[in-house]
């Protein structure tokens, strides 16, 4: 089977190996995009590149998607070692901390926590350490979620692993937007790219055909743009 990516709307993704399915940043409640729901969606292990809201789904009834689909399928949730041991505190029963830098072998392959440019207060205004992205080995494949980032110059060195896609931001406002996801691309210079965190609400709302051109123009990436809950062969 080929890696199989599927976009959940926003910045929460799945990727599918014939035998693992690893979740990015799992945010539904609340997610005016979701193609699913928390309490459908299924994993074994859980990337977490930040502890906002927006990407671990924090409630107002207190509850948090991340905690639940954790402990509901039993995955082992993967991220910054300070937001690992909030996420424990708050009943998370495998949380795994790692910093930048780092790698960790895994039943499907391995990943790589990358730097990020962002900031990272937990929901209760905890300080979850510095936010991160991940380069994920899987299926003989490479993937970098950079997570929410501005852009930045050691995007060159991620580059050079070589990478079959790229998952960036494009929203502006909060992350980079699309003159700088270009600029990035440049140094990433991976196969395809695919976008992310822009359109789920007005402030971050971008003209996606005009981001297609100019990728196609500027770059020597693939460009993709799926619908959520449409699923995209990596090879």
């Amino acid at each position: 089977m080929a890696l199989q990516l599927i976009w959940h709307g926003h910045g929460t993704w799945s990727l599918h190996t014939a035998d693992h399915k690893i979740l990015i940043d799992p945010f539904f409640t609340g997610n005016p995009a979701a193609d699913t729901t928390a309490d459908q969606i299924e994993a074994d292990t859980i990337l977490l590149t930040h502890g906002h809201g927006d990407h671990m789904g924090a409630n107002e009834d207190g509850t948090i998607d991340l905690v639940e689909i954790a402990n509901r399928t039993g995955a082992q949730v993967i991220t910054m070692v300070e937001t690992a041991s909030w996420l424990t505190a708050q009943g998370v029963k495998d949380a795994t901390g790692m910093n930048l830098g780092g790698s960790l072998k895994l039943p499907f392959g391995s990943v790589r926590m990358t730097l990020a440019l962002h900031s990272n207060g937990l929901p209760d205004g905890t300080y979850g350490g510095l936010p991160t992205g991940f380069v994920v080995e899987a299926a003989g494949r490479k993937v970098y979620f950079s997570g929410d980032t501005s852009l930045f110059s050691d995007m060159k060195l991620i580059g050079e692993l070589e990478l079959d896609a790229a998952i960036l931001p494009i929203g502006d406002f909060y992350t980079m937007g699309p003159e700088d996801s270009i600029r990035a691309i440049k140094m990433l210079q991976p196969t395809h790219v695919i976008p992310g965190h822009y359109n789920t609400w007005p402030v971050i709302a971008q003209d996606i055909e005009e981001w297609i051109t100019k990728v196609r123009h500027e770059t020597n990436a693939t460009p993709h743009v799926p619908k959520p809950g449409q699923r995209l062969s990596l090879g």
